[in-house]
């Protein structure tokens, strides 16, 4: 297993106490893109996908946002195969 598929289990087994910077290092090596215009929102997206992820940058990440990002990572990767 690699470490995008150890992160990815940790975060669908225990959603809560992410940073936005644990995010962002997902997003990019999974190729999605992120938005932030300086505000304190962060809008992952990926193309092809309709779905698009609003995360606020305050810590903890609350664990609703977390399932979201995940659902929007999962959608990317079947849109890869």
């Amino acid at each position: 297993m690699n470490k995008q598929a150890k992160i990815l289990d940790a975060m669908r087994n225990n959603p809560r106490d992410w940073r936005i910077e644990d995010l962002l290092v997902l997003a990019k090596q999974f190729g999605v893109e992120c938005r932030n215009s300086g505000g304190s929102h962060h809008v992952f997206g990926f193309p092809g996908v309709e779905m698009d992820v609003t995360v606020p940058a305050h810590r903890p990440i609350k664990p609703v946002y977390i399932r979201q990002f995940l659902l929007l990572v999962d959608a990317v990767k079947e849109l890869k195969k």
